[in-house]
């Protein structure tokens, strides 16, 4: 069986009136909308950056303040380390990693071929001590790209909540392959009643706590990090989540 710890897990408190607000949001989108959506997912997060380029999120500079592990990994100084970033986007975590850790060899890959290419345009792209490749956690094999147990860390920020809740699974079971045994994964996201949820308006409710913004992409808002157990696997990994406005952190032991 599982074990698990949680700590600072609250949903934010509601006002009244946005506790009426989401009372009176219950509508959900039609099943053949959601099923196009889903359909659709790469394109419209393709369209996402071609719209917004590079300039839409702000570089990540607090990775390692946020997440120890990342630097609890190393057992010694000066020792090499390899992080796989799933879900990377145009950089903005991958390349301050890289900048302060001259010891770090990372993989990053995307659902967007177009987020892929803004990562190899970027002038501190180094095919030495980066690979970066399009994949669709929730489908692709990452034993094409990723050795088996390889990797000492896994970054999963602001990328499960753009996945179909019936989806998630797949990811962490995608990214388990290529994890050393005892090593962590890591992840931040949106919490339950994040002002961003909030700001949704009537007609974009897809599920509970699933909702789709005007240009189709999409995001789900977590309470708890469900993980899966699989119970041929002799390891024991991780999964560290802070969340942006509502969850902190949950650790799942398996």
């Amino acid at each position: 069986m599982a074990s698990f710890q949680r700590k600072g897990l609250q949903a934010r408190i509601l006002s009244t009136e946005e506790e009426e607000k989401l009372k009176r949001d219950q509508a959900l989108v039609s099943a053949f909308k959601q099923q196009k959506l889903e359909k659709e997912a790469q394109k419209n997060w393709d369209l996402f950056y071609k719209r917004n380029s590079t300039n839409f999120f702000k570089d990540r500079h607090w990775t390692t303040r946020e997440f120890e592990e990342l630097r609890s990994c190393r057992e010694y100084e000066g020792q090499k380390l390899t992080l796989l970033e799933a879900g990377c986007g145009v950089g903005n975590c991958l390349f301050p990693l890289l900048e302060e850790d001259l010891n770090l060899f990372a993989y990053a890959c995307d659902f967007s071929p177009r987020a892929v290419d803004y990562v190899k345009q970027h002038p501190l792209y180094n095919a030495e001590r980066c690979k970066v490749f399009q994949c669709d956690l929730t489908r692709d094999n990452l034993l094409d790209h990723v050795p088996p147990e390889s990797v000492d860390a896994v970054t999963l920020i602001f990328v499960l909540s753009a996945v179909h809740p019936e989806k998630m699974r797949l990811v962490l079971l995608n990214v388990y392959k290529v994890l050393k045994p005892g090593r962590s994964v890591l992840f931040r996201d949106y919490g339950l009643n994040d002002h961003a949820m909030l700001r949704f308006k009537a007609g974009s409710k897809l599920g509970e706590n699933f909702y789709v913004r005007q240009d189709g992409t999409r995001s789900y808002f977590f309470t708890d990090v469900l993980l899966p157990q699989d119970e041929k696997q002799r390891r024991k990994n991780h999964l560290e989540a802070s969340g942006a406005a509502s969850l902190e952190y949950t650790v799942w032991e398996t």
